[in-house]
């Protein structure tokens, strides 16, 4: 009884205190997409990523209603680092879901505007924004009507006149000036508290993981855990402590007079708090202003000893020499790392000879009698000196550039020729332990885990490519830190696929990290090896790149992004097929525009996988 009436009186109260207008909220996750072609649009940090920002302690004044209901101490304001731009997870400042949607796009605006010297030159939160909101109306005068509504609006939430601390008002007053007119207040009147945060600023001092840019501390991830609760991706607050003493706390006996009920607490050591619904976790993490880890290095009374994803070099994979080295990019210090990663190249250990899986059989049959096909495909070449018709573009483009006096090479004709598929091409699977993961169908029965769609998907591509005739190699890569980036060779380019080859295909598994630039270099060695006029480096993944160090976040996604440009140097095309959700956060960094493609039903990749390599490859063809 007591719970169920704290709980009512709670949510009521909350409610109550609430200012914003959750009737009129915007999710972040709604138009991430398009603030990310914004944010970029306007000169933003294309290596930054738009993720929800953690609430912060604001410290300003609240009001009585907020202190009944110990609520309004944390806002969620919008700032950036080196790796991310944070934004409220919801916006639901004004009445009109139009204006919370725009303060999203004014925010981006505002932090992707490139900062003058005045801007940080004081850390002065005040004066920093006024300068960004001027430099930002200044590069972009078609903002200013939208800078205008949302300062119109906001001045409306709140008059000045009605605060009954003066200090307070001067304080709002001052603030409202500025936002009217950015650069005409230089310092705040004097008050007993912090001004209220503004939500059309950005945050004055970007709250940071205190602790946690330690290179070689992780010990867990997510990542590892396979199937993961999708929910909003938001930052919290962290910091790394040392553990504290364990000696027990003797409460004794408490009586809570003021409470329905008697309590009585005994002696207890509780280092942690265990809690199965994962909805009230969530609900606990979001109520700590910041989160305490640490490490615990004291040996357990028993243990239990078990591999999880660490087999014995007796069951691992063979590995096929010491190991090749490769550079990694530093961005911070734009620099390769010279031999900083080890390329470990493996076979499998237990693959048995196999024939192609039962359910594949009808698909495979399609595909190879497609694929037959393109051994005897003629193409028309265009604008050729000479062959057996007129090319009518050719010859317009002629005569127009004789009537404006420009002269051309005469080439009028197109010519049909037999093609000649001079073509190699590298299948670079992502073998990390996401893919572990299931996907989620409607269909009981279609239930899978992403390594049986990559498993498929290699099966149809290699039937696809045998028939064409031409050259495929195909691996897998996972890592375990720069010193093991293991490369499994399910196919190498001087093989014949046959029944060894779909064992090798049968037997992968998930296992381990993403290092993916290390397996980008390593995979475009092999490749640019290859005698064929074209090159195709294609790359199936589920996730960004990330391993137990410092690869984590804006490192591994520098790092891949320079190893595809190596791969562009070296004459290779790199392409890009994900399953991730989030990949249109990441890939067009990596890959630009033009160089991936996201498939929105993973079920769908073992047979959309050999089109799209018939497309890419008539392009990469025609030219």
């Amino acid at each position: 009884m007591e719970e169920r009436v704290g709980q009512i009186w709670d949510k009521w109260i909350t409610k109550l205190a609430y200012q914003g207008y959750p009737e009129a909220a915007v999710q972040l996750d709604d138009v991430k997409a398009a603030l990310g072609v914004f944010y970029r649009g306007l000169g933003g940090d294309s290596g930054l990523t738009i993720s929800a920002t953690t609430p912060t302690l604001h410290r300003a004044r609240r009001n009585w209603l907020h202190r009944v209901a110990g609520t309004g101490s944390k806002v969620e304001l919008a700032w950036y680092d080196e790796r991310c731009l944070y934004l409220p997870q919801r916006l639901d400042v004004f009445p009109q879901a139009e204006l919370n949607r725009e303060l999203y796009f004014w925010l981006a605006a505002l932090a992707g505007t490139p900062a003058t010297a005045e801007v940080h030159l004081g850390m002065n939160w005040l004066v920093d924004n006024q300068q960004r909101c001027l430099q930002t109306l200044s590069l972009y005068p078609g903002l200013k009507p939208r800078y205008q509504r949302l300062v119109d609006a906001f001045l409306r939430l709140r008059d000045p006149a009605e605060l009954k601390h003066s200090g307070q008002a001067a304080v709002l007053s001052a603030v409202y000036q500025a936002l009217r007119e950015p650069g005409s207040v230089t310092e705040l009147p004097a008050d007993d508290f912090a001004p209220d945060p503004v939500p059309l600023w950005l945050h004055p001092n970007p709250p940071r993981a205190e602790g946690l840019h330690s290179e070689d501390n992780g010990k867990d991830r997510d990542s590892s855990q396979g199937q993961s609760k999708q929910g909003e991706q938001r930052r919290r607050q962290a910091e790394r402590v040392e553990k504290p003493e364990e000696n027990g706390t003797t409460l004794g006996v408490r009586h809570e007079a003021d409470l329905f009920s008697y309590a009585e607490f005994c002696q207890m050591d509780r280092g942690s708090e265990d809690e199965d619904d994962l909805d009230q976790a969530e609900s606990i993490a979001n109520d700590i202003d910041k989160m305490s880890v640490t490490q615990d290095s004291t040996p357990v009374a028993s243990r239990i000893k078990f591999d999880l994803d660490l087999p014995s070099a007796q069951e691992d994979d063979i590995p096929l020499g010491e190991g090749i080295r490769y550079p990694e990019w530093d961005y911070k210090r734009q620099v390769l790392l010279p031999d900083y990663s080890c390329i470990i190249p493996m076979q499998s250990r237990n693959a048995q000879a196999s024939d192609l899986p039962a359910h594949l059989q009808t698909t495979a049959r399609r595909l190879r009698r497609q694929f037959e096909m393109l051994t005897n495909r003629s193409v028309r070449l265009r604008s050729q000196y000479d062959g057996d018709e007129l090319d009518i573009d050719a010859y317009l483009q002629h005569r127009t550039a004789l009537a404006t006096g420009k002269g051309d090479d005469g080439r009028l004709y197109s010519q049909k020729r037999r093609l000649q598929r001079d073509m190699s091409c590298l299948l670079l699977a992502d073998l990390s332990l996401s893919t572990d993961a299931w996907v989620g169908t409607q269909n009981a029965e279609d239930d899978c885990q992403v390594i049986d769609v990559i498993r498929d998907s290699l099966y149809l591509f290699s039937e696809s490519l045998h028939a064409s005739e031409d050259q495929f190699a195909i691996h897998g890569f996972s890592s375990r830190r720069r010193e093991h980036v293991r490369f499994n060779c399910l196919k190498d380019f001087g093989e014949t696929y046959n029944d060894t080859v779909r064992g090798r295909i049968a037997d992968i598994s998930p296992g381990f990290y993403t290092r993916m630039g290390a397996a980008i270099r390593h995979a475009s060695a092999l490749l640019a090896k290859q005698p064929a006029e074209k090159k195709l480096l294609l790359l199936v993944t589920d996730g960004k790149p990330n391993d137990l160090d410092r690869y984590e976040g804006r490192h591994g996604i520098e790092d891949t992004r320079k190893a595809i440009q190596e791969a562009r140097s070296m004459g290779l095309v790199p392409f890009c097929i994900t399953i991730d959700e989030q990949a249109n956060q990441y890939l067009p960094y990596l890959f630009g525009r033009q160089g991936y493609t996201f498939i929105h039903r993973a079920t769908q990749l073992p047979k959309k996988l050999p089109q799209l390599y018939l497309k890419l490859t008539g392009k990469l063809l025609e030219h």
